[in-house]
């Protein structure tokens, strides 16, 4: 039975490299996949893209595809990624000039775009907006972006165009996974079964290192060796479906049926109804067995009718947040700290200045929990954190410019004032008929 191997190159835009690289010149893999796309990083990345035209990629691109390209070129492995964020056409050529640079010629790169709706959004005014319960249009805040979440259809297009390196938008994490095993086993987009497996691949892969104990390492409870040089995960994929998760031999990290199942119940909220735009799977019935050392085997996922919507993801400016940090050491420093939040309240109450949430933190103290009436064991050093979320950027300047204040203004002894302004940008979802949204691949090839 025919059989292929995957392998998972990133679990976010900032994940390690070398585990890459060793999958490719070790794992024996056909495709390696990099899933680097946040909700709100397709934001950013629109940003960048209307100061200039030319950006909008991810800004890691090119630093992956330097090392990347030539081990793949010379293993013969496939690479997908979605790093095109806002701009995949101008992230395909950059790619396009490193391999042009580093001499690999015959190259094809296609550029997968369509998840890009923006121009149209205000189509969807009326549109329920999950995170609010109102409509698109009485959301509060200038939208910067609004992608579509495509599945593997336009992927899959490119791999039957030959290209040798793929790179898309906003498209769903499994899907990037997925689309290999649909072209290489030729499953038709209908048989809901086979695609609510190939989506348990997917979903399996996409988080890296989560797979093979990185996330799941907890010391004196659940232990894992060689974090250091952490291995990401394999799918070796029968033509039926079935898998096997393994990593490359000798790398750190380990796979079993618990660091799988972690990261089977990831993000899917309903097991049983995980609505993707290619199937809703079905993972309510999912079995691992251990067949080895690093070695499981995964068998049980299964799939409905996809739905007849794209979810689209919204960037919007949706405020500002204000900060300011100043530590205080040595005997009384807890005192101390607690001193300076109540002037900077204060100050504040002086100034008039009103916002739409506040807080305030003791590092090291209380700043992970609202544990406010804790009895915490007095230290000996801590750090202030006053920060707060406002519409009004003038107003979040305030937070920072009190604190940094305190350095002469009392108490005493604070140091290593900071102070910053944050521009944040949120993100909302809508629903949109999937005839609305049009989905191209654009080919360039390295001669």
């Amino acid at each position: 039975m025919k059989k292929i191997r995957i392998g998972s190159g990133a679990g976010y835009a900032g994940d390690r490299l070398e585990p890459a690289l060793e999958l490719i010149e070790k794992g024996n893999i056909e495709y390696i996949c990099f899933e680097c796309l946040a909700e709100r990083t397709i934001a950013i990345a629109q940003q960048e893209k209307l100061k200039n035209p030319s950006k909008g990629y991810n800004n890691l691109l090119e630093y992956r595809m330097e090392k990347v390209l030539p081990l793949a070129w010379k293993n013969n492995v496939k690479v997908i990624t979605n790093m095109g964020a806002a701009n995949p056409v101008a992230g395909a050529e950059i790619i396009a000039k490193i391999a042009s640079n580093l001499g690999i010629k015959g190259i094809k790169i296609a550029a997968v775009i369509g998840d890009d709706v923006k121009d149209n959004i205000e189509k969807y005014k009326d549109v329920l907006v999950w995170e609010t319960g109102n409509s698109l249009g009485e959301l509060d805040g200038e939208i910067v972006s609004a992608n579509a979440y495509l599945g593997v259809e336009g992927i899959i297009e490119a791999l039957e165009m030959g290209a040798d390196v793929i790179i898309t938008g906003r498209v769903a994490d499994p899907a990037i996974f997925m689309a290999p095993l649909i072209y290489e086993f030729g499953w038709s987009l209908n048989d809901y079964e086979m695609l609510g497996k190939g989506t348990l691949v997917g979903h399996l892969l996409e988080c890296g290192g989560q797979a093979t104990g990185g996330y799941y390492a907890e010391p004196g409870k659940k232990d894992v060796e060689g974090l250091g040089k952490l291995g990401f995960p394999i799918a070796e994929v029968l033509e039926d479906g079935n898998f096997i998760i393994t990593k490359v031999e000798g790398s750190g990290g380990i796979v079993n049926r618990h660091t799988l199942t972690e990261q089977l119940i990831y993000e899917i909220h309903d097991p049983s109804n995980y609505i993707t735009p290619d199937v809703i799977a079905d993972f309510s019935k999912v079995e691992f067995h251990q067949e080895g050392k690093d070695i499981v085997s995964v068998s049980g996922a299964g799939g409905k009718e996809k739905t007849g919507s794209y979810k689209v993801s919204i960037g919007y400016k949706d405020c500002y947040i204000g900060e300011g940090e100043i530590s205080y050491g040595g005997p009384g420093a807890y005192e101390r700290g607690l001193l300076a939040q109540e002037i900077v309240k204060e100050r504040l109450e002086i100034r008039g200045v009103k916002f739409d949430e506040i807080k305030f933190d003791l590092l090291g103290v209380n700043s992970l929990y609202w544990n406010e009436d804790k009895d915490y064991i007095k230290p000996e050093e801590v750090r202030v954190r006053v920060s707060a979320r406002t519409k009004d950027k003038a107003a979040a300047a305030v937070i920072g410019e009190e604190v940094e204040t305190l350095y002469t203004n009392g108490p005493a002894g604070g140091g290593g004032a900071t102070k910053k302004v944050a521009e944040i940008i949120s993100v909302a979802s809508i629903l949109i008929p999937k005839e609305d949204v049009k989905i191209q691949v654009k080919i360039l090839e390295v001669n």
